[in-house]
């Protein structure tokens, strides 16, 4: 009776923030793309930034799903639903799945832009000095998303940039059809790819720009989360 009293009062608690009764979509993580059943293509990130604003999100009401790519965390947030995928193109799956009832979504995934056009069924031998892969092109999911967006729905993307960072944000934010995008630059010190800081812009599709310092990713969280609410505000 205690835990159903608590679940009460937490529903209750739940309709008086912010983005009570919102649906929210976070992607988070890598994305793995096989060459044979033990290697993969894949990159350096951990799902940090992903996790803090799920775990965000729903601290202020919002009801999250999480799509995350291959790593160790875990979430604080029971009431947070996690989908597990491997590859970008799982992650697509999933994604399609989820977004059209999402009303914010945030792909902050580094999801992979090519992947070996087939990989073997059996682990490759060093049985050569050099070996020849294939790589194709994955499907663009932020793009596709965008492409079905609808009124009254925010996609938010993520760009992460070594030149001319503003510009190419610009283009992505322009191209995808994002309400905003968060841009980070490995250029910037302590920020970026595992760590647990980060150094953000925010530029919205009228290309008001917002910058800030380098913070936590917890931080970075809240900050983003504010934006989507001022926008709801509008």
């Amino acid at each position: 009776l205690k835990e159903a009293e608590l679940a009460l009062t937490r529903e209750e608690l739940k309709k008086r923030l912010p983005l009570a009764g919102k649906k929210a979509l976070v992607t988070a993580g890598p994305t793995y793309e096989a060459i044979d059943p033990v290697r993969f293509i894949g990159n350096h990130s951990s799902g940090k930034m992903g996790f803090a604003l799920a775990e965000k999100l729903s601290q202020l009401g919002a009801e999250v799903t999480l799509i995350k790519g291959p790593t160790s965390l875990s979430l604080q947030d029971k009431y947070i639903t996690r989908v597990n995928v491997t590859s970008a193109e799982e992650m697509l799956t999933a994604s399609q799945i989820y977004f059209p009832q999402s009303e914010i979504t945030i792909m902050s995934a580094a999801i992979a832009d090519y992947r070996p056009e087939s990989a073997a069924l059996d682990k490759i031998k060093k049985d050569s000095n050099e070996i020849d892969i294939k790589l194709i092109k994955t499907t663009d999911i932020l793009a596709s998303l965008g492409r079905e967006k609808r009124n009254g729905q925010l996609l938010i993307g993520f760009a992460l940039e070594t030149n001319d960072e503003e510009a190419n944000a610009i283009k992505k934010l322009k191209n995808k059809n994002l309400d905003f995008i968060v841009l980070n630059s490995l250029k910037d010190e302590g920020a970026g790819f595992k760590g647990n800081q980060n150094k953000i812009t925010i530029i919205d599709s009228k290309l008001n720009k917002e910058v800030f310092p380098l913070k936590s990713k917890y931080e970075v969280a809240e900050d983003i989360c504010k934006k989507i609410i001022a926008l709801y505000s509008l």
